[in-house]
């Protein structure tokens, strides 16, 4: 009696279901509305998008399956009636979900740090990497206030001053009693599943008269960790004495980011390169652009890239200040800005998904769409029409193609329509 009520129950449970109409490019079946696939289908199907996943040379108009957070198929014409739920995303493209390398999202724990998540649908990020937001003494609150909590998936590297960025705009490094080295290895060993390194910033309105050792303590708390592959993220902006002292301390694997700022004694000088920054990069130092709202000049990019100095990752250093900056450094405007520089759609895209997610290298297949792969995938209008753009230093150039987030989707769910019941992530 109890079985006949239940598919009594459930068929007209499918009766109403079935009127419910899509709105938006979306459309749902008899069980869109709790999520539900049948045996063997899929909680989520996204149609008709031109995909392009640089780790698998894909390039090409498929559709994408998704069940229990995963990417289960990827081709032409998949089964509609298998899908719970669907997007039709005929027209756009659709990438892995973005990785940002360096951002700035320990809102509350630091001086400058953004909600990951209010940020996923506007950047079409899915992995932030909170770069030194939190130091030794609050690293904790980080883990488990934040990072535990956040829907987006989050990394860090570790400030190896004590405080982080909790007193910024006051440089953290003008006081060296900040940087204690044996505190950072100890949080940096304790978080490695989350911690990527140690990050330090040497400017010369941080360090004051410390010149590079803070560079000197980051690099030895990275290695006094004994985690393996520890790296360094160091940032440079009017970098303190000879610069190539301080690019000689970077070991290959280590990050040097903000490379194109332009703000004094940085990479390009006199219009050329300096010996090195291409000796670091030639011996596996990372360069990483990290645009931010004063660290991006295109008349520095512009000789930098005809002289090697090449990209490995596109970064939004997206921060309270930054976010507000005239140059609007979301991490696909960021992309969008390389296009211009005579990047691919390719090049650009696999610099901001799979490339920082080897480095990352703490979760499967990150930045990619791979079978197995987390269903972390970015939905996006290529918009063809000029458009100028501006960098950090009030320079412009014109463009003609813009990446425009359309839908984030995190873990096979999608930040907004269409929602599963019961709403979780992984």
């Amino acid at each position: 009696m109890d079985h006949d009520l239940n598919q009594k129950r459930r068929r007209i449970l499918q009766g109403s279901l079935a009127m419910a109409t899509g709105l938006g490019g979306l459309t749902q079946n008899t069980f869109a509305q709790q999520g539900l696939a049948k045996p063997g289908g899929y909680d989520l199907l996204i149609t008709g998008a031109r995909v392009i996943d640089p780790s698998q040379n894909l390039d090409k108009i498929v559709d994408i399956a998704i069940r229990n957070g995963r990417v289960v198929d990827l081709k032409p014409d998949l089964p509609r009636d298998l899908a719970a739920q669907q997007i039709d995303a005929r027209g756009r493209v659709l990438t892995p979900g973005l990785v940002d390398l360096h951002a700035h999202t320990y809102p509350q724990g630091s001086a400058i740090g953004l909600p990951a998540d209010e940020l996923a649908q506007f950047t079409a990020t899915t992995t932030f990497v909170s770069a030194g937001d939190a130091g030794g003494n609050n690293f904790s609150a980080f883990r488990h206030f934040f990072q535990a909590q956040t829907r987006s998936r989050m990394y860090a590297f570790v400030h190896i001053s004590s405080i982080g960025l909790a007193g910024f705009p006051v440089g953290e490094m003008k006081n060296m009693d900040y940087a204690n080295v044996d505190l950072a290895a100890r949080t940096l060993d304790q978080n490695q599943d989350i911690a990527l390194g140690i990050k330090v910033r040497e400017s010369l309105d941080v360090v004051g008269d410390n010149g590079i050792e803070p560079l000197k303590r980051a690099r030895l708390a990275a290695e006094r960790s004994g985690v393996k592959g520890a790296r360094v993220m160091c940032h440079i902006g009017n970098a303190p004495g000879d610069l190539g002292d301080l690019l000689n301390l970077l070991r290959p694997g280590d990050i040097l980011t903000h490379v194109y700022s332009g703000a004094g004694n940085n990479t390009v000088q006199n219009g050329k390169v300096i010996a090195a920054a291409l000796e670091a990069k030639k011996r596996g130092v990372l360069i990483d652009v990290g645009h931010g709202g004063g660290s991006f000049d295109f008349t520095v990019a512009e000789p930098a890239l005809q002289q090697g100095l090449t990209p490995d990752t596109i970064s939004s250093d997206l921060h309270a200040y930054s976010g507000n900056s005239p140059s609007i450094p979301f991490l696909p405007q960021v992309m969008s800005k390389f296009l211009t520089l005579g990047f691919s759609l390719s090049q650009v895209i696999a610099m901001a998904t799979n490339r920082p997610g080897e480095i990352i290298a703490r979760t499967p297949l990150l930045g990619t769409l791979k079978i197995g792969a987390s269903a972390d995938i970015a939905i996006f209008d290529l918009v063809d029409k000029p458009v100028e753009w501006l960098d950090t230093r009030g320079n412009k150039r014109p463009g003609s193609v813009s990446l425009v987030p359309v839908q984030t989707i995190r873990a096979g769910i999608p930040f907004g329509r269409p929602f599963p019941s019961p709403f979780s992530f992984s």
